[in-house]
C-alpha cells in the first residue's frame, strides 16, 4: 500500500501512512507464518489469501518491471489446468493447480508490494528469521525428544521442524541463515555474538533435517555469499575482516557438527544420509530410472499427464521439477518455468554488484533461488512457500532497479 498506489489526496498523507505501515506489519506477519505448514490449507494460504485480496480491493498496482512475472506465471498454470483435461480421474487436480495458482500470485503480491516500498525487504527478511529460529528450535527439540510429543515435530527420525518434510524444512532455513551471515560479515561486532547464535540455531536445523538436498544447497549458498561479498567490497580491511569471521563461523560449525556426532543416533543416520547414491536412488524404478523414463513419456505428452498423476504410475513422485514440469504443466508449463528461471537469475546476476540499498537482500535472494534451480533436478519445489516468496523478493528488487535506472536516465536527460 503506497502513496503512488492509493488515489487519495494531500490531505490524506497521514493516513496512507498509517495504512503503509499497517500493511507492511500485515506482510511481515504473513512471512513469518510461511515457517508453519504441518497440515494443508496452512495458516498461511488463509492469512495470505485475506491480505493479497484485500491488498488488491485498497491499492495493488502491477508494474511494468512485474508484468512479466505475473504473464510468465499464469501461462505457467495455464499449462496446469490444461493437464487436468487428460486426466480420467480428476481427484486432488484441481486443488492442486488451485493451490499452484494461489503461490503464483504470492510472488506477483510480493515483488508488487516490494516495488512500493523497498523498507519492506527488511521487514520480510526479519520476520524469515523470527519464523525460521522457532521452527529450527521445534524441529532441533523434536529430534531430541525434549519434551513429551516432541516427535510430532520429526518424520522418519529426521528434523522436520513445523513442516511436513525434512526436505522442504531444511531449505527453508537458507535464506534467513544467508541473511544473518551477511549482517555478521557487514555488521557491528557488538551486535555478533547473537547472530553467531541464529546461525548455529539454524545450522543445527538444517543438519538434523538430513537433507541432502538442504546440505549441499547450504554449503553452496554460504560459500556463494563470501565469495561474492569478497567481490564487491574492495577495501583490504574489509575483506580480512569477511576472511577472518568466515573462518571462525566455519569453526564453530565443524565444532557443533563434532558434537552432534558424539551422539550414535546421530552419527549412525549421518553415515546412512552421506553416501552420495542412495539404493531409493539407483535401483529399478528408483530416482534416476523414473527421472529417464519420465522425460521420454513426457516427450509424447504435450498437454502433461495431471498433477499426482506419476505417482500412481511410479513407485514415487518426479522428484525432479524440470520433470514435474513436464508432466504437471505441460510443455507450455516446462517452458514457462525454464523462462521464468533463467530471466530472474540471468537479471539478477546482472545488478548483483550494485551498490543499491536492495542489493544485500538481491544477492540473497539470487543465491538461494540459484540454489533452488540446481537442488531442483533431484527434489520438487513447485508448492514450496518460500520458493515464491524468493521470486517475488527478487522481481520487487528488479522492479526496483529498473525504475532507479529510469529516473538517472530522466535526471541525464534535464535540463
Amino acid at each position: 500500500m503506497s502513496d503512488a498506489a492509493l488515489p487519495y489526496t494531500a490531505p490524506f498523507r497521514p493516513q496512507l501512512a498509517a495504512l503503509g505501515i499497517i500493511g507492511s506489519m500485515l506482510v511481515a506477519v504473513g512471512v513469518f507464518l510461511s515457517g508453519f505448514v504441518i497440515s494443508e490449507p496452512a495458516p498461511y494460504e488463509l492469512f495470505m489469501a485475506g491480505l493479497i485480496g484485500l491488498w488488491a480491493i485498497v491499492g495493488l498496482r502491477i508494474s511494468r518491471g512485474v508484468a512479466p512475472l505475473l504473464v510468465l506465471l499464469v501461462l505457467f498454470n495455464v499449462g496446469g489446468m490444461l493437464s487436468l483435461t487428460v486426466m480420467k480421474e480428476l481427484a486432488g487436480g484441481p486443488m492442486y493447480v488451485a493451490v499452484s495458482l494461489f503461490l503464483a500470485l504470492s510472488a506477483v503480491f510480493f515483488a508488487a508490494i516490494v516495488e512500493a516500498r523497498a523498507a519492506r525487504l527488511e521487514l520480510i527478511f526479519k520476520a524469515w528469521v523470527a519464523s525460521a529460529l522457532i521452527t529450527s528450535l521445534l524441529g532441533i527439540l523434536g529430534y531430541f525428544h525434549a519434551f513429551p510429543g516432541a516427535e510430532a515435530f520429526t518424520l522418519y527420525d529426521r528434523a522436520k521442524g513445523a513442516f511436513q518434510d525434512p526436505n522442504v524444512f531444511g531449505p527453508f532455513l537458507i535464506a534467513p541463515s544467508l541473511y544473518l551471515m551477511h549482517g555478521l560479515l557487514s555488521g557491528r561486532i557488538l551486535a555478533a555474538p547473537l547472530k553467531v547464535i541464529g546461525v548455529l540455531i539454524l545450522a543445527l536445523g538444517v543438519f538434523l533435517s538430513f537433507s541432502r538436498a538442504a546440505w549441499g544447497l547450504y554449503l553452496f549458498c554460504v560459500v556463494a555469499l563470501v565469495f561474492i561479498m569478497l567481490l564487491k567490497e574492495r577495501t583490504g580491511t574489509f575483506r580480512l575482516k569477511i576472511l577472518i569471521l568466515s573462518l571462525s563461523a566455519a569453526g564453530l560449525m565443524i565444532l557443533a557438527l563434532i558434537v552432534a556426532l558424539q551422539f550414535d543416533k546421530v552419527a549412525d543416520l549421518f553415515s546412512s544420509r552421506t553416501q552420495l547414491v542412495q539404493e531409493y536412488d539407483s535401483g529399478h524404478l528408483g530416482r534416476f530410472d523414473r527421472h529417464r523414463i519420465g522425460f521420454l513419456m513426457a516427450m509424447e505428452r504435450p498437454l502433461g499427464i495431471g498433477p499426482m498423476v506419476f505417482s500412481t504410475m511410479f513407485p514415487e513422485d518426479e522428484h525432479n521439477i524440470y520433470l514435474k514440469s513436464l508432466t504437471t504443466y505441460g510443455w507450455l508449463g516446462f517452458a514457462c518455468y525454464i523462462v521464468l528461471i533463467g530471466w530472474t537469475l540471468s537479471a539478477a546476476f546482472k545488478a548483483l554488484l550494485r551498490d543499491r540499498p536492495w542489493q544485500p537482500f538481491l544477492m540473497i535472494s539470487f543465491i538461494t533461488l540459484l540454489g533452488h534451480s540446481v537442488i531442483g533436478i533431484v527434489i520438487d519445489t513447485d508448492h514450496w512457500r518460500h520458493f515464491y516468496l524468493l521470486l517475488g523478493v527478487l522481481w520487487g528488487c528488479l522492479a526496483l532497479e529498473r525504475r532507479h535506472n529510469r529516473k538517472i536516465a530522466a535526471d541525464a536527460r534535464a535540463p
